[in-house]
C-alpha cells in the first residue's frame, strides 16, 4: 500500500548545453532517465535503489561529466568520485578519485554496509579489485580531444593553463550528476557522482564525495553541482538539509542558502526533495541541467532564466 506519492529529481551538472548536443539532446536524455527511475519508484522500489540506478544511468551517458565521459585531469588521467547517502539511516558512503571503473556509484553502494564507508584513490581501487569489478576505461574521444587542445594551448600560453587549473576560475569545468529520490514509504536518498573539474592538480578532492555536495536525512535530501570549492565553502547540501531540520520549509531553506551563496559570488546549483514531497532547486550559475517527476508529469530546469535562481513544486 502506497502511503506517499514518490518524487524524483536529477541533474546532469551546471555546464553549458553546447558541448552536450544541445537542448533537445540533453532534454531527451534526462527525461528518459527520469522516466525509467521513476517507474522503479512507482512500483514500490526503495529510494536508495532508485538513486543508485539513476546515478548509474547518468554515469553511462557520455555527455555528462561522470563515469563514461568524465573529464581528464592535468596528467591526462581520469579519476572519479561519487557518494551515496541513505536518509533513513543517515548513512554516508563514497569513493574519491577512483580510476578504471565504469560506475563509481556502485562502490559507494557497497560501502553503505561497511564500517569504513569513505575510501580514497588507493582504497577505492583495492575495493574494485576485491569485488572483481572489470577494469573499464571511461575516457571518450571528445575528452581526449578536449585535453589535447588544452595541452596545445599550454605551449602557446602557460598563463591560460594556470588559470584553468586554478580552483577559483570561472573557466573551470562544473560537471557533476546527481539524483534525489523520495519513495512510497516516505524514505529519502541522495547520490552524486563526478569526473572532477578537469585539468586539476593531482589529488584534488571534489565536493561530490562530501556532505557539502551530497546529504540526506529522514527530512530532506540534496545533491549539488558547480564549482566544488564554492560548494565546499558553503557546505551547501548539509546547510540546506539542516535548515529543514531546524523548522524552515524546503523552499525557505533553499532560498536562504542560495542567497547567501550569491553574496559570496559563487558558481553552483542544488536539487532537493523533502519528506512531504516538495521538489526544489536553486542556482547561482547560468544553467542547471535538471529534470524531475512530480508524481504526475516530467519537467525540467533547462530553460530557466538567469533571474530564476530558486524554484519549487509542492
Amino acid at each position: 500500500m502506497i502511503s506517499q506519492q514518490p518524487k524524483l529529481i536529477i541533474h546532469g551538472g551546471a555546464s553549458s548545453l553546447d558541448d552536450k548536443g544541445g537542448l533537445d539532446a540533453v532534454r531527451r536524455s534526462l527525461h528518459q532517465i527520469v522516466a525509467e527511475v521513476y517507474d522503479l519508484l512507482a512500483q514500490g522500489g526503495r529510494a536508495i535503489d532508485a538513486v543508485v540506478r539513476g546515478c548509474e544511468l547518468l554515469e553511462n551517458e557520455p555527455c555528462f561529466n561522470a563515469g563514461t565521459g568524465s573529464v581528464v585531469q592535468s596528467d591526462g588521467q581520469v579519476r572519479m568520485s561519487a557518494s551515496l547517502m541513505d536518509g533513513e539511516r543517515q548513512n554516508f558512503s563514497g569513493v574519491i578519485n577512483v580510476a578504471r571503473v565504469k560506475n563509481p556509484i556502485h562502490l559507494a553502494k557497497f560501502l553503505q554496509q561497511e564500517t569504513d564507508r569513505i575510501l580514497s584513490d588507493y582504497g577505492s581501487s583495492e575495493l574494485a579489485r576485491e569485488l572483481q569489478i572489470p577494469p573499464y576505461d571511461p575516457l571518450t574521444d571528445f575528452r581526449i580531444e578536449e585535453w589535447m587542445e588544452e595541452r596545445r594551448a599550454n605551449f602557446q600560453n602557460k598563463q591560460r593553463m594556470a588559470r584553468l587549473i586554478s580552483a577559483d576560475t570561472s573557466e573551470a569545468r562544473k560537471g557533476t550528476i546527481g539524483v534525489v529520490a523520495l519513495d512510497s514509504q516516505g524514505k529519502i536518498a541522495a547520490g552524486t557522482s563526478t569526473g572532477g573539474k578537469g585539468l586539476e592538480r593531482i589529488g584534488r578532492v571534489s565536493d561530490s564525495a562530501m556532505p557539502a555536495g551530497n546529504y540526506a536525512t529522514p527530512l530532506a535530501g540534496v545533491s549539488c553541482t558547480g564549482v566544488g570549492e564554492d560548494i565546499i565553502n558553503e557546505c551547501l547540501a548539509a546547510k540546506i538539509v539542516i535548515r529543514v531540520s531546524d523548522g524552515f520549509s524546503l523552499a525557505q531553506s533553499m532560498t536562504k542558502s542560495i542567497q547567501e551563496a550569491q553574496s559570496h559570488q559563487t558558481d553552483l546549483a542544488a536539487i532537493a526533495l523533502d519528506q512531504t514531497g516538495v521538489i526544489a532547486w536553486g542556482k547561482t550559475c547560468p544553467v542547471l541541467l535538471g529534470a524531475y517527476h512530480n508524481g504526475t508529469a516530467i519537467g525540467d530546469t533547462l530553460e530557466l532564466a538567469d533571474s530564476d535562481t530558486v524554484g519549487y513544486l509542492e
